[in-house]
């Protein structure tokens, strides 16, 4: 599945410092219509932050994205560690006492906040501690009016000050006098479309994991048997466990360690930004149907073998065509994941024991029978048996999806 974002660039003297990433959901440089707000910045970090990562996008610098109130509320930015991000908090958001908290925890977390599009209300005066950037539309605001409130604001020695939509070289001059420090607009560049691939997650594997974590207690081992059912959820999974919010001190070998890891409310924040995200319901692609099916026959032929840890085999299988999937070398894609070594390297062609279980599963699925029997001997298990896990494969990876349906 293709996916889209724009960026923008923020300028301080004509150099680069940051990115704003803005949601689009085709080739169209343009906001969808009919995208809630949350919806779109849910999809922003679902399809990029824990696919490619944002610095992959804005080559390091800071990414400034729109949050509205509620996903400010639900703490939707720390899914993202706070060196990578500025958070830019919607004109249109109201100056509650929850957001106000909501805010505070964050800035005590280290994230930057900005007010976009802003106009000056002293109800947001209380809110000014906390802030960092505060942007001014130049299609909004006249300059009069921009300057009496800068009067105003500029009494809060921290903040800084973003004119955006700037077009002209005359409109670059004139915020400067004002003492602008950043800059961003059609004058320095348009927003640039960048495109990505992403792997396609199962709806109704969504909203099972959904109901799950709504549970006060939610079970893990039920949780895990739903992520073991979609590569996608369980790729995302693992880059977000591998980002530099969390200190991994051990390499991953299951799904469920990685959840335990997770934590509860860490689970619970994940798989809402899934579930808002994935609002129109997609069926599995072949290639995800297939990841799966081989995902469980490497679990069944490890535990029968001894080759390794069965849950080592079905993360091999699992991922064993996510370089298809998303176009990428499987060599990039592992090195960004926290998996253990002996699945990194089956993966990467290295010949230890789960790569032998894999290159079997391979011939058997191709209908190479003379590389079947001989992979079978390496594995050392009986060629006859295959068949039956090939089915148990097929029947386990039906049955769950016809669960999740009903």
């Amino acid at each position: 599945m293709d996916i889209f974002v724009a960026r923008q660039a923020v300028l301080n003297n004509k150099q680069t410092v940051a990115y704003e990433l803005l949601f689009r959901e085709g080739s169209d440089n343009a906001y969808p219509a009919g995208v809630e707000s949350k919806t779109a910045t849910s999809r922003l970090i679902l399809n990029h932050h824990l696919n490619s990562g944002f610095a992959h996008i804005t080559g390091g610098r800071k990414a400034l994205i729109n949050f509205c109130s509620e996903g400010i509320i639900e703490q939707l930015p720390a899914l993202v560690a706070p060196e990578e991000l500025i958070i830019e908090i919607l004109e249109d958001a109201e100056p509650s006492d929850e957001l106000l908290a909501a805010c505070q925890i964050l800035a005590e977390k280290g994230y930057r906040l900005a007010l976009d599009d802003f106009s000056y209300n002293p109800a947001w005066d209380r809110f000014l501690p906390y802030i960092r950037l505060i942007k001014f539309d130049l299609q909004t605001l006249n300059y009069e009016q921009i300057q009496a409130q800068l009067s105003i604001l500029k009494k809060h020695k921290k903040l800084k000050f973003l004119a955006e939509k700037v077009e002209t070289q005359q409109e670059f001059e004139q915020c400067k006098s004002l003492g602008f420090e950043f800059f961003q607009g059609y004058f320095f560049c348009q927003p640039e479309m960048m495109s990505g691939k992403d792997v396609s997650a199962n709806y109704n594997i969504v909203v099972a994991i959904l109901s799950e974590v709504l549970r006060p207690q939610f079970s893990f081992d039920r949780l895990t048997a739903h992520f073991e059912l979609d590569v996608s959820l369980t790729y995302k999974l693992l880059k977000f466990i591998n980002s530099s919010l969390f200190q991994l001190q051990e390499q991953v070998g299951s799904i469920k360690q990685a959840l335990i890891y997770l934590g509860e409310e860490e689970a619970r924040k994940f798989i809402a930004l899934i579930a808002t995200a994935h609002i129109a319901q997609e069926k599995p692609a072949e290639l995800v149907r297939m990841s799966v099916v081989r995902a469980r026959m490497c679990e069944i032929i490890t535990g029968r073998t001894k080759a390794g840890d069965t849950d080592s085999g079905f993360l091999l299988g699992l991922f064993s065509l996510i370089d298809v999937i998303l176009n990428k070398s499987m060599e990039d894609i592992v090195l960004s994941l926290p998996l253990m070594d002996e699945i990194k390297e089956a993966l990467l062609g290295y010949k230890n024991s789960l790569f032998h279980i894999m290159q079997l599963i391979k011939a058997y699925e191709s209908g190479s029978w003379y590389n079947t029997q001989r992979f079978a001997n390496v594995v050392q298990i009986e060629e006859k048996v295959l068949p039956g896990i090939y089915q148990e494969a097929l029947e386990w990876s039906a049955s769950y999806e016809t669960a999740t349906v009903s």
